[in-house]
């Protein structure tokens, strides 16, 4: 498939996100980062706002999300808007990459876990790139798995993670798109 064929679904955050973008953009891929108004992103390009109504269709309860990812989040409304956000790139993609760290509980660190969470309920091909074991790991049968250099298969993907991209990480983004996008 030609590589403007395929799609990156992001949030167009600093960090794992911009860098999706810078990537995608530079492999000559499609993207869209979805967000929401008055929400400050880094990329430009591929810019989708989602309405209220549209944020209101990935509604999901904030004490849910905690009790699953085993950590507090407000009921503020930006942090709610931001895991709908999530809803609407992980439900447009059937394969999720993430960047960030796999916590012992198998959940992951940050806001970024409500992604992952979400990719298994949707039973999506979920990848982690986790910075501190400076390795990747793909969701199978309930556990993390160990995996040595996932590729970008599906026409739509997500690319997602952390705010804090570390030099490991971003050279984990160059390779796998390097393996992916000849």
């Amino acid at each position: 498939m030609p590589n403007q064929n395929y799609v990156l679904f992001s949030g167009g955050a600093q960090g794992a996100e911009n860098q999706f973008g810078k990537l995608a953009e530079y492999h000559g891929l499609s993207e869209v980062n979805f967000t929401f108004e008055g929400h400050r992103i880094e990329r430009t390009r591929g810019v989708r706002v989602l309405t209220d109504e549209e944020l209101t269709q990935k509604d999901v309860s904030l004490t849910y999300v905690s009790r699953l990812l085993n950590r507090k989040f407000t009921n503020a409304e930006k942090m709610r808007k931001v895991l709908q956000t999530i809803m609407w790139q992980v439900d447009a993609s059937q394969q999720i990459f993430v960047v960030g760290t796999i916590l012992d509980d198998g959940t992951v660190k940050g806001g970024t876990g409500w992604g992952a969470e979400f990719a298994k309920i949707c039973n999506k091909e979920l990848f982690v790139f986790d910075q501190a074991k400076d390795a990747w790991s793909t969701w199978e049968h309930g556990a993390w798995v160990a995996v040595d250099a996932p590729k970008i298969t599906a026409g739509h993907f997500t690319g997602t993670g952390t705010r804090f991209l570390e030099e490991n990480g971003k050279k984990a983004l160059e390779d796998l798109f390097s393996r992916s996008f000849k």
